[in-house]
């Protein structure tokens, strides 16, 4: 018997709130019932950001910087920064430069936070909104640009008639988290056995979403 041939499933938003409402077993019924699945999958969109690093919500933003300006607002869905660069182009040579992340207190600590050069130090007041203070202040001798790998929200659902912005390995643990949510709403009962499932369908999803690079270690030496 021949395949499909094809690759292509993805749960809908619909799809995956009636399969958590079977797994919950629950029917759905009403628009009610949607809406209030729909919220419960909001809530545990941003509870997989408080577990770890989702590499599919990665993305890269550029800041210009302006010279004399130490302070950038980034934006709202921006939640955490993975990695960053200073970009800076000199006589029409662009060069990407080593920037340290340091903590609250480190930049504190900076005895003159408005002394110019290139930046070299960022913190990041992590707000409602995240703000990137730069250490040195940018100066005019270069053109200079901030260049980070930012850990972003997942999508909001907002209909049931949306795909999420879930890859397909992630499917399960989205369904069994969904009808975890909407039995401790609605089935008090089987809540055990789907935090049990959701708890392990998680795992192996987020086990599996990791690059796979080589680690290479090298050994500090400091002489006195």
């Amino acid at each position: 018997m021949a395949t499909s041939g094809t690759k292509t499933f993805q749960l809908t938003i619909a799809d995956t709130i009636e399969e958590a409402y079977e797994l919950a077993g629950l029917e759905l019924r009403t628009g009610y019932d949607a809406e209030t699945a729909r919220r419960s999958l909001n809530i545990m969109f941003a509870d997989w950001s408080n577990r770890g690093v989702n590499l599919w919500t990665i993305d890269q933003i550029t800041t210009s910087l302006t010279s004399g300006t130490n302070s950038y607002t980034l934006n709202a869905y921006d939640i955490d920064i993975v990695s960053a660069i200073i970009r800076q182009v000199d006589n029409s040579t662009t060069t990407d430069l080593q920037i340290t992340r340091i903590g609250r207190t480190e930049y504190l600590n900076i005895p003159d936070k408005d002394s110019t050069g290139r930046p070299t130090q960022y913190f990041l007041d992590r707000q409602t909104t995240p703000v990137v203070k730069l250490y040195p202040t940018p100066d005019s001798v270069a053109t200079y640009s901030f260049v980070a790998n930012t850990i972003q929200r997942i999508d909001d659902v907002s209909a049931s008639a949306q795909d999420p912005e879930v890859p397909s390995r992630f499917m399960p643990c989205m369904a069994s988290g969904l009808a975890y949510y909407i039995a401790m709403k609605r089935n008090p009962e089987r809540v055990p056995l789907l935090k049990q499932q959701y708890e392990q369908d998680f795992k192996l999803a987020a086990d599996e979403d990791r690059s796979r690079v080589s680690l290479h270690l090298v050994p500090r030496r400091s002489y006195l």
